[in-house]
């Protein structure tokens, strides 16, 4: 069964005003705020995570949206800058940390940052371009957020496409570029053998042939990388999507 985190919760609305809430293999009353499966860890079949709960929460002095995963079994709480970018100023996230150890004692708080390898900036610019947070978890529900969260999920799946001409180009030219490039090289470089010195155009055969392969690798990896902020840009929108239909979910059980 699982874990019931009204408690946490409750703490967490001492910090702020619970917004939206995200769960990973624990429980939380869908009759009190938007309540979606948290999609970053779902899709990590790969990794153990720990059952936790995150919630989107409004610091009250300034009325800036952040969000922190708390983790039970582990007594952690994760504050992630990530999904929030452009959505707070330094001094609401230093407001709330100190309101986070208040409620918390004996947890251990981590911050987590955005990532330049994996593009985070320009991920949340690509969202912040379409919709804001702001306006998902506090602006009117109405069908003019849902086209603009359809506009999001169109430019993730068109990046997601783009990400894949990418991938293909590099995997259909690196194995003939580098067979061709080897054997050029191999023949060119072994006539000069005799005037440089066999060891010599060794090393330069190996050289070259490395410098083209790290080459290819980068824009392998480059490639990859696209695919992965595509993906997430996706995902940003499919957790839009949930959370507008739960606030309209939560309207029309309030209005019964």
């Amino acid at each position: 069964m699982a874990t019931d985190v009204a408690p946490e919760l409750a703490r967490l609305g001492r910090c702020g005003t619970v917004l939206a809430v995200k769960i990973y293999r624990v429980s939380a009353d869908p009759a009190q705020w938007p309540v979606l499966p948290c999609l970053d860890h779902e899709a990590m079949l790969h990794q153990h995570v720990a059952p936790h709960v995150s919630a989107y929460v409004r610091e009250p002095t300034l009325a800036e949206i952040h969000e922190i995963g708390v983790y039970p079994a582990t007594q952690r709480v994760v504050v992630d800058t990530i999904s929030t970018i452009g959505e707070f100023s330094e001094l609401s996230h230093q407001r709330l940390l100190a309101a986070i150890r208040t409620e918390f004692p004996g947890y251990r708080i981590a911050v987590k940052h955005p990532s330049w390898w994996r593009g985070e900036r320009r991920v949340a610019e690509a969202c912040r371009a379409q919709i804001t947070l702001r306006d998902v978890l506090v602006g009117d529900p109405s069908d003019r957020l849902k086209r603009q969260i359809e506009k999001l999920q169109m430019v993730g799946a068109l990046m997601e496409k783009q990400s894949r001409v990418a991938s293909w180009g590099v995997r259909t030219i690196t194995g003939p570029l580098l067979a061709g490039a080897g054997v050029v090289l191999y023949s060119v470089l072994a006539a000069l053998a005799p005037t440089f010195g066999i060891g010599n155009v060794t090393m330069l055969q190996y050289s070259i042939i490395g410098t083209l392969g790290a080459i290819f690798l980068y824009y392998g990896l480059k490639a990859v990388q696209l695919t992965d902020m595509a993906n997430r840009v996706w995902k940003r929108a499919s957790e839009y999507s949930l959370i507008l239909a739960e606030r309209r979910r939560l309207l029309d059980y309030q209005g019964k």
